[in-house]
């Protein structure tokens, strides 16, 4: 009787194997789609499983279909006090919280925009751009154009299409690269509303074209920092401090503004998002004794009398702040000035 009982079990349990089914008994499309809906770091180290789930890097269905995921968790490519001189190209991974060297850089250009999945360079001798997935390293050069006009900011759509804005205010003229095209547009004039504030605004040095592009409603709207440290396509005022020190960043097609205002011996770190024509408070840190998708990446550096320099996101829909760990390299910790931030998409292309 019981060894009838063992025989069934045994039997049952030959059943359910014969019916388990493992990532290598699926066909290539479907395995390709399962990856492609992994994690990009965790999709990298299984890489390195078997030569089959290798070869989905060459795969351009395996691109399709990794193009078919909506969004993925930002990473963010961190902007060092050298950076055009950095061999290095340290990345914060959100998603598992960890910080990656892509080796992904080359000599006399910075980042100056990003969007999407592509990064974009800009060499500090020639003026030329370079467009680049960090994680492939595949690029594109665009020479620069002759323009005799001071360049005031550059940013991409998510459609990878480099805007360039040149000029002085109320001055100004736009350019166009599209990709699908491979070329640049006419130059054209486009003047703004611009509110001069009366304060005293700092601008970092690291983020020399700060600038971002909101959609809505189909429109696409440039929003920059001039020189002077006014706003460009905005009509208002900034919420009243004693002194800024300010920065732009965009989420899920929304323009934030980031301030340090300090007064006295204080200073807090305070987020606004312009809504229906009028500033709202979103979220904000606060720093006593003089120490800068949804999250929102924050550098903050100070001469205290030693460098201090730490890092924070916001994430703006759990309205949580939270603090990055330290950045080592060779048993020395890496200090950055600024941040752009991306979606990790291998199968972003110029």
């Amino acid at each position: 009787m019981g060894f009838s009982s063992c025989k069934r079990k045994s039997r049952d349990k030959e059943e359910e194997e014969d019916y388990t089914v493992t990532l290598s008994d699926l066909n290539d499309d479907v395995l390709e789609k399962v990856l492609s809906w992994l994690p990009t770091s965790c999709y990298f180290r299984l890489t390195s499983v078997c030569k089959r789930w290798k070869s989905t890097k060459t795969s351009r269905t395996f691109d399709l279909a990794c193009s078919q995921v909506p969004s993925r968790d930002p990473w963010f490519f961190m902007v060092g006090v050298n950076d055009s001189t950095s061999s290095s190209s340290f990345v914060y991974d959100s998603t598992e919280s960890s910080w990656k060297n892509l080796n992904r850089r080359r000599d006399l250009f910075s980042p100056v925009a990003s969007s999407s999945g592509l990064l974009c360079f800009r060499c500090s001798v020639s003026g030329d751009f370079l467009l680049r997935n960090p994680l492939t390293g595949s690029s594109i050069d665009l020479p620069c154009q002759d323009d005799n006009k001071p360049l005031q900011a550059v940013a991409m759509t998510t459609s990878y299409k480099l805007v360039t804005i040149s000029g002085e205010v109320p001055n100004l003229c736009f350019k166009f690269y599209e990709s699908s095209s491979c070329s640049w547009s006419k130059e054209f004039d486009k003047s703004g509303n611009v509110v001069v504030a009366s304060n005293t605004l700092l601008r970092s040095h690291s983020k020399q074209y700060s600038s971002v592009i909101t959609v809505k409603d189909n429109v696409e709207t440039v929003y920059f920092l001039s020189s002077h440290g006014t706003i460009i396509a905005c009509d208002l005022l900034l919420p009243p401090f004693l002194e800024y020190s300010i920065d732009l960043v965009e989420c899920n097609g929304t323009m934030f503004v980031v301030l340090l205002s300090e007064f006295y011996e204080s200073a807090s770190l305070r987020i606004w998002k312009l809504e229906d024509m009028s500033w709202v408070h979103k979220g904000d840190i606060n720093c006593v004794g003089g120490a800068g998708g949804n999250k929102i990446l924050v550098c903050f550096n100070a001469d205290l009398p030693e460098v201090c320099c730490r890092y924070f996101v916001y994430d703006l829909v759990g309205e949580e702040w939270s603090e990055l760990p330290r950045c080592f390299s060779g048993g020395e910790a890496v200090e950055f000035v600024s941040a752009l931030s991306f979606q990790p998409r291998i199968e972003a292309t110029v």
